[in-house]
């Protein structure tokens, strides 16, 4: 099942006090970047994050429910997020990007066809 796009309008609405969050439609669903790192996505319209150690400890600072489902038949296992509790979903996606490796300048090939 596809995911809508009200609910990624929602999810975005959601997520506008962050800066860098920007989304790429991927075969009826939807990923989601902050500052160019992927941090989740929208999988059968479920909003879902990657389980960094430092959004599980916030996670369970908070006191909050860890649901993990998988988005899709052979993936791991995400974090299902409460995109009504606005607050949270943004700690943790902050939290997450800043959890993730930067990513490296891809290389040129020098071979000349």
């Amino acid at each position: 099942m596809a995911s809508d796009k009200e609910y990624l309008a929602y999810i975005l609405d959601r997520l506008s006090g962050l800066d860098g969050i920007t989304h790429r439609p991927m075969m009826g669903e939807y990923i989601i970047y902050s500052n160019g790192k992927v941090v989740g996505g929208i999988y059968d319209d479920r909003f879902l994050l990657k389980p960094t150690k430092t959004a599980l400890e916030i996670l369970r600072a908070a006191d909050a429910d860890i649901v993990e489902e998988l988005p899709y038949d052979g993936a791991k296992p995400m974090l299902l997020a409460d995109a009504d509790d606005t607050e949270l979903t943004c700690r943790l996606i902050e939290a997450i990007e800043r959890d993730l490796p930067v990513k490296a300048p891809k290389k040129r090939s020098n071979t000349k066809r």
